[in-house]
């Protein structure tokens, strides 16, 4: 009986594998925190006011704004630039609205802009956008993008690989068939025609566009599983007591291969973010008014030749700090849950 209360399931053995790999929770504790923030931004805590107008255009960040300095003399409206105004004409019949034009052009020179910071911790956009919460705004879709359409290919691929492996046959056929086809094509390929046959930009769209394209690496491993896993014992004894085939297949069997629908999850969710910013990239991504760090990065390259960098290394930055705690912690599940490790 002690033997039997000691004795410890997958997941208790893989928990206790993960803890003793302290880049693994490391790697944990930074998808955690993106996840909390993604939470955040979602529910309104953070990030709520992104798109407000709170810096100049282009504001520069904090460490590498310029000094102020003096505005030019020579700017109409500004102290000494009289003398070298042009001199006014009594008979010109727009004099005075010239004059008010010189003055209102003046105070824009003299103040630029009214209440707008002139640089921010981590610089402003082109429309004076505060780059820190765009990125943590941009961070929420990608990461959604991401989660969700991992997990409908993930789902698909189990369904598929688990009809597939289980029923043989010519069922089997089909599915590989239907495998071949899709693996036969360049990826991006298959993702820019699916692009082009929905034809609506959108969140929806892009997790639709990625999800029905990447079922295919999970269809092989899940059905590779079920073909070893129909011929064991317990699922024999499942069959003696008269149990139906779906509930043999997702009773009986996907209990056994969950870890391995688990890690393909997580590798997608990886794959899948850097997908949506390829497809922002190209403008099949999210529409107007909807920011990624994918559509962040599309913006970014026409600011590289103003010499305006920090919104490509924000949105770079975190993407790359997400998209590595993911792998790592991807790969250090895949070995705490392989049965192979003792």
């Amino acid at each position: 009986m002690h033997a039997i209360h000691d004795s410890a399931g997958l997941w208790t053995l893989a928990w206790r594998r993960l803890r003793a790999d302290r880049l693994a929770m490391a790697a944990l504790a930074v998808v955690a925190a993106f996840l909390l923030l993604l939470a955040a931004s979602a529910s309104g805590m953070v990030a709520a006011g992104w798109e407000e107008e709170v810096a100049l255009n282009y504001a520069p960040p904090t460490f590498a704004a310029p000094r102020a300095a003096p505005p030019p003399s020579s700017a109409p409206g500004v102290p000494g630039a009289a003398d070298s105004a042009p001199p006014a004409n009594e008979f010109d019949p727009l004099a005075a609205d010239l004059r008010e034009l010189r003055a209102t052009l003046g105070k824009a020179v003299a103040e630029p802009a009214a209440g707008r910071a002139p640089s921010l911790p981590f610089g402003a956009d082109k429309w004076g956008h505060d780059i820190i919460l765009k990125t943590i705004k941009g961070g929420e879709t990608s990461i959604v993008v991401g989660l969700a359409a991992a997990t409908l290919a993930v789902g698909l691929g189990t369904l598929f690989g688990a009809v597939s492996g289980f029923y043989g046959g010519i069922v089997d056929d089909f599915f590989n068939w239907f495998y071949n086809v899709f693996t036969s094509i360049p990826s991006i390929l298959m993702i820019l025609t699916v692009a082009a046959v929905l034809q609506q930009k959108g969140v929806l769209t892009i997790v639709l566009i990625l999800g029905l394209t990447g079922w295919t690496g999970p269809y092989r491993l899940i059905r590779a599983e079920y073909i070893k896993h129909k011929a064991r014992e317990y699922v024999m004894a499942a069959d003696a007591i008269g149990a139906s085939a779906w509930r043999k297949m997702f009773s009986h069997i996907f209990p056994n291969v969950s870890h391995v629908a688990l890690v393909q999850v997580s590798i997608l969710v990886v794959g899948f973010i850097k997908a949506e910013v390829i497809l922002s990239f190209l403008g099949f991504g999210v529409p107007v008014g909807v920011v990624s760090w994918g559509s962040m990065l599309n913006e970014a390259q026409s600011e590289l030749i103003l010499g305006k960098w920090w919104q490509l290394a924000a949105a770079s930055s975190a993407m790359a700090l997400l998209v590595t705690a993911f792998s790592l912690f991807a790969d250090a599940l895949r070995d705490a849950l392989d049965p192979k490790v003792k």
